[in-house]
């Protein structure tokens, strides 16, 4: 079922994305490849394999919410921004967050979707 808002959680290694409407929910969890040889470059090259998952995994969603720690999110932005900048203007927001758990993740989504439609309402 595609929903048009999701909250993404993320750090270096591991990403929960929670899409949802105001009724449903659906979450997934994605892990980054642990193939990081010392080869010049190769854990670069494994975070934006990793990081370009995550952006495949939010194709279709139009209200998304970055959470994580500040690190990972700035390296998250940076991403996109070079690599994937027609997701940027549909990232509405970056929190940042410490392991949620699902339910707190999901509540923090619909809290800030709730909180953009009333600034949309109200003209703010």
């Amino acid at each position: 079922m595609p929903f048009f808002h999701a909250v993404v959680w993320l750090d270096h290694h591991q990403a929960q994305l929670i899409q949802f409407d105001a009724e449903q929910s659906e979450a997934h969890k994605l892990h980054a490849h642990s193939h990081a040889t010392p080869q010049h470059g190769s854990e670069v090259r494994t975070q934006h394999e990793f990081f370009g998952e995550v952006c495949d995994a939010l194709d279709g969603v139009e209200s998304i919410l970055v959470t994580g720690g500040h690190t990972a999110q700035a390296d998250f932005r940076h991403y996109v921004d070079k690599h994937r900048p027609a997701l940027a203007p549909r990232i509405t927001g970056w929190e940042t967050v410490d392991h949620p758990s699902e339910a707190q993740l999901l509540a923090l989504g619909r809290q800030r979707r709730h909180q953009a439609a009333i600034g949309l309402a109200t003209g703010h």
